[in-house]
């Protein structure tokens, strides 16, 4: 959590030399490294780490492990279970070794009976089975308790093993193994020619620990390594509570009447006036609150100068203050950004202010107890040059390098006073160094010749091979195994992983080249999916049930960025990509002679929903009649209760009947067309036109049917399927919605366009662009529920009586799709039934969908990992386990990939959003992701925590994630590489995207089917079926032959179906 000197200088520079404006310059720095999550209404999805987009991604991890402290690799433990698990394998690992220069996997290193051992052979053993010094305790374990001198490692591979006892000559396991201990111990007395360390000055030691303010450490961050007490572990409580009130948007029960001038304000006078402050012995602090400056800027630059520290390191200091609740930081940080009339003020300057003070006021009596001293960072500092061996244990202990036994002895102590403890800190001191070895003689020794000893095991070299290398081999040899840092590790293990996935699905395309034709003719319907991979299941069973159904992909909110509201919203909301501002409002009206009918559903709507609010509230907030209504509402609750567990599915279907008689719900009618001077004036997006314009429309159907290749053979029904997802009891559910629309249901946006490509007008402009639509061609509406499989049909236009057959058909073959698509989805849920119908699927899935208790819904996009980019002949009849976006794309009219270009840019953004979050919410979910759905905590209707008091948790919950593979998205895309490359050449965000590694990018000639790989570094790469080295793809006639009684996940597959003649 720290940030380079350099950028800091930068910063000030640029700022004026008055203190509040420098403060101001800081805190612009500081909000771009914030987590940049809406509150969970608006969440979208988008990369954790955007703030470090701009660098190469794997600069961009260690800088962002840097900051925040968290390791952004899957952890190692895992990557070797999946190494056990076929998921890489050793030709995996050595790619991604000879991708990796600092690994030189190709140089010799040494020459054993004759074999030519090189970099990369030692790193895979290394990688595969870590090497770890240990303490002469465990040590000595493993010699009497496991065997360790008389086996082999348990985990040592058959092949090493094997070489191991062929060069024995008979000996027996337990002198081979007490052989090779001794040349162990032999070849490592180098490791015992170690220099004596020179304790440090005092001076110089507190010189560096008072340096580390500002570049990594907070005030708390330094008291608590000199005494092992965290005093700001005690202010989050009081201070969150304040946090969550101000932020409150309809869940507290308590507001602050000074909310209305801000955080800092509001907190100022409450807390001034607070007598908990006594009662916890902070005595003086209420006149304190009440003393300070009434601007919070002011506050800031007080509150530095008083605790001492370089105006140089202001802004690491307040960077690292931010970053110790990055989750509240960022959120003040955007709702700042983003103000609303009815809300009150949020600045993060307030956020730093207040969480300054309550530093200082927590820390103060700490230092007064422990030395019995002021707040003053001199004051501490002359008192351990006075006392330099109290500054060397206190340091030793901060930073654990004393054993256990003597850290347990210690702790208690450096917590105590300074009359009580003083006495005897420094002849305990004396006793450090000592105590501090925890080796000498043989167990030095030992210690040293345990790594090599382990090492020789799994490299497979005996005792006499050992003896005859050269001592500056040996050393050589344990460089080697030494050499990668943590962060190269990772690295290594996500480029075996992205390599083995990666061959799978470029041999997969290149076996499905040619078997399916470009186009479908004569198509009995047509669908248009969102891209999203969840739909990639939906297609491919729709085509096995009927393969006379052409598919195609896109962005799902089809090309109409709008403001949407519907009847019972209460304002519009933007259903686009989160980057695009939409100039166009849609809104969902009544005729006139439904005005009637309309009121009363809006009345019967308010109050049901008033009252539930009154049930809610008051059963929170009252006394007498709160518990009187909780005891006269329990019986029902529990049948309730029962209900949801035993039958959660029926139960939500009569509930939704209920509501819909009650409510009386009407169908609305779309105001799609602008008239008059609202057509023709300038729209923008703070003045949005209402409706669309002539020319808009037809420029929005006709951008985007030539976007999916779609402008001719249009068959006689053409589906426009939006997406969303519904579950109950679930902050994230926005999560599970489509990413293309901000979060959003897609339906509205497949309605404005199936209606505005059904007008008559529109359909005349479109032939004048050479986009022949028949009169008899219906284009329909539908949303797909991607949790239980369901399909809402809209009808804003009847279907002539032509279309009525065609069109029953068409919503059979949808159902027995979903059901098909819903047994594939079973196999990765744990508790679903093991072997069931179609039917049980379906129905297991509407229990998901209505369970209170139910923390994984649906899976979301977990496991997504690769983006296709082309004609549906691409993937059409293969099985590509539910991974992949899907995103039509006709290569050959776009002869200058305009098209493409467009395409790459909207959809780009929106599927790197996605798969980056995926990936560092799994790799640490921790650090990155926001924890288990178990322990969350609504907070104020906008975030979660966990239990009453933490950090506002960004990312993903554990839930979303558990069985996402982490990976960067690799995009393939039909095109010459040749226009490919000049898109990325002429477009700065996709070489940020790409030439920075965040995403990978291959190219597939529609012609040939040749596929080429990106390098940033060295251009294009040519792929061929060779590299891959695996066997020919298995071949299936539908999914469910080739995922039945599976529950991992399943490389690719051919299949028959999808592509019979209709």
């Amino acid at each position: 959590m720290t940030m380079t000197e350099e950028s800091n200088d930068a910063t000030l520079e640029a700022a004026s030399a008055d203190p509040g404006q420098r403060v101001l310059a800081c805190l612009q720095h500081i909000a771009h490294r914030l987590p940049a999550q809406a509150p969970l209404r608006d969440f979208v999805h988008h990369n954790t780490l955007h703030a470090f987009q701009h660098l190469p991604f794997v600069d961009a991890l260690e800088a962002a492990e840097r900051l925040t402290g968290a390791r952004p690799w899957l952890p190692e433990e895992r990557c070797r279970e999946l190494f056990r698990r076929g998921r890489i394998d050793a030709g995996d690992l050595a790619a991604a070794l000879r991708q990796l220069a600092a690994a030189r996997a190709d140089e010799t290193l040494f020459v054993a009976s004759g074999h030519e051992w090189r970099r990369g052979e030692v790193l895979q053993v290394v990688l595969r089975h870590p090497l770890a010094v240990i303490a002469p305790a465990t040590l000595r374990w493993q010699f009497d308790e496991q065997a360790a001198g008389e086996r082999l490692q348990a985990d040592v591979e058959p092949q090493s093993r094997q070489r191991l006892l062929a060069a024995a000559d008979g000996i027996d396991e337990r002198a081979i193994v007490a052989d090779l201990w001794a040349a162990a111990c032999a070849s490592s007395t180098h490791a015992l020619a170690t220099a004596t360390a020179t304790a440090k000055p005092a001076a110089v030691l507190w010189h560096e620990l008072h340096d580390r303010l500002g570049a990594g450490w907070t005030l708390g961050n330094l008291l608590a390594h000199l005494t092992g007490e965290n005093a700001t572990e005690m202010l989050q409580p009081t201070l969150i509570r304040h946090l969550a009130a101000h932020l409150d948007q309809g869940l507290a029960a308590w507001r602050n009447p000074l909310h209305g001038r801000g955080f800092y304000a509001a907190w100022r006078a409450s807390s001034g006036s607070d007598w908990a402050w006594e009662l916890d012995e902070f005595a003086g602090a209420r006149q304190q609150i009440l003393q300070l400056a009434d601007d919070p800027l002011q506050a800031i630059v007080d509150e530095l100068t008083q605790l001492g520290v370089d105006e140089r390191r202001w802004c690491g200091y307040l960077q690292q203050l931010a970053m110790e609740l990055p989750g509240w930081a960022g959120m003040f940080h955007w709702r700042e950004s983003r103000p609303r009339a009815a809300e009150a003020p949020v600045r993060l300057c307030d956020f730093l202010a207040v969480r300054l003070i309550l530093d200082r006021l927590h820390c103060a009596p700490l230092v007064q107890r422990v030395w019995g001293l002021p707040l003053q960072l001199d004051a501490l500092a002359r008192h351990f040059v006075a006392h330099p061996e109290e500054l060397r244990l206190r340091h030793d202990c901060g930073s654990r390098c004393l054993p256990e036994e003597l850290l347990a002895t210690l702790q208690p102590l450096l917590r105590a006073t300074a009359a009580a403890s003083g006495r005897s800190r420094a002849p305990l001191a004396a006793t450090v160094p000592t105590s501090a070895t925890g080796a000498a003689g043989g167990d030095a020794l030992a210690v040293a010749a345990w790594p090599l000893f382990v090492l020789a095991q799994h490299l497979g070299l005996s005792g006499r091979e050992l003896r005859e290398l050269a001592a500056g081999d040996v050393q050589a040899l344990l460089e080697c195994a030494a050499s990668l840092s943590d962060g190269q590790r990772g690295q290594v293990w996500l480029l075996a992983y992205e390599h083995h996935y990666r061959q799978q699905i470029l041999a997969a395309l290149a076996a499905n080249h040619g078997r399916s034709p470009a186009r479908l003719a004569g198509a009995a319907a047509q669908f248009v999916f969102c891209m999203d991979d969840r739909e990639e299941g939906t297609r491919r069973h729709l085509e096995e049930v009927n393969p006379a159904y052409e598919t195609f992909g896109a962005a799902g909110f089809f090309g109409m960025p709008i403001l949407w509201q519907g009847l019972d919203d209460d304002e519009p909301t933007a259903l686009c990509p989160i980057v695009v501002r939409p100039t166009n409002a849609v809104r969902e009206t009544v005729p006139a002679s439904a005005q009637l009918a309309y009121r009363r559903h809006v009345r019967r709507r308010r109050l049901r929903l008033g009252w539930q609010e009154r049930l809610h509230q008051t059963s929170r907030r009252g006394s007498l009649l709160a518990a009187l209504l909780t005891a006269f509402a329990a019986p029902p609750a529990l049948l309730a209760l029962l209900a949801r567990t035993l039958a959660p599915g029926r139960l939500g279907e009569l509930l939704q009947r209920c509501r819909q008689r009650f409510d009386k719900p009407l169908p609305g009618t779309l105001q799609l067309t602008a008239d008059g001077d609202e057509a023709s004036r300038n729209a923008t997006a703070d003045n949005p036109r209402q409706g669309f314009s002539e020319d808009e429309q037809v420029a929005r159907v006709a951008g985007f049917l030539r976007s999916i290749g779609l402008t001719e053979g249009f068959a006689p029904l053409v589906v426009i399927v939006g997406h969303g997802s519904d579950s109950r009891n679930n902050p994230h559910l926005a999560a599970y919605d489509c990413g293309a629309c901000s979060g959003r249901h897609g339906g509205p946006n497949a309605r404005v366009l199936a209606a505005l490509a059904n007008r008559p007008q529109v359909r005349r402009r479109l032939a004048d662009q050479g986009i022949v639509v028949a009169e008899s061609c219906r284009f329909i509406a539908v949303e797909h529920n991607t949790c239980d499989e369901s399909f809402l049909w809209y009808d804003d236009e009847p279907l002539v009586p032509t279309h009525q057959a065609a069109f029953a058909r068409l919503r059979r073959d949808c159902e027995e799709a979903a059901r098909l698509h819903a047994l594939e989805r079973c196999r990765r849920f744990a508790s679903a039934p093991d072997s069931p119908t179609p039917q049980q699927a379906r129905q297991h899935l509407a229990n998901r969908r209505q369970d209170l208790a139910q923390a994984r819904p649906e899976l979301g996009h977990a496991t997504v990992a690769t983006a296709f980019i082309g004609r549906r002949s691409m993937s059409r009849g293969a099985f590509f386990d539910r991974r992949v976006f899907l995103i039509s794309y006709d290569p050959l009219p776009d002869s200058d990939g305009r098209i493409l270009e467009a395409t790459l840019l909207a959809a780009g953004p929106v599927g790197a959003g996605i798969s980056l979050e995926y990936y560092f919410s799994t790799v640490n979910n921790e650090g990155y992701g926001c924890g288990s759905k178990v322990m969350h905590n609504l907070t104020g209707l906008f975030g979660v925590m966990q239990g009453s008091s933490s950090d506002l948790r960004t990312g993903l919950p554990l839930q979303m994630v558990e069985i996402h593979e982490a990976m960067r998205l690799l995009v393939i895309v039909e095109q010459t590489r040749e226009i490919v490359a000049a898109i990325y050449q002429r477009q700065p965000p996709l070489q940020e995207l790409i030439g920075n590694g965040w995403v990978l990018l291959a190219a597939l000639d529609p012609q040939s089917g040749a596929i080429d790989l990106f390098d940033p570094a060295t251009g294009w790469q040519p792929w061929t079926v060779a590299d891959a080295g695996s066997p020919a793809l298995p071949e299936r006639e539908r999914s469910a032959d080739w995922f039945g009684g599976h529950r991992e996940p399943l490389p690719p597959a051919l299949l028959r179906r999808p592509l019979r003649q209709p």
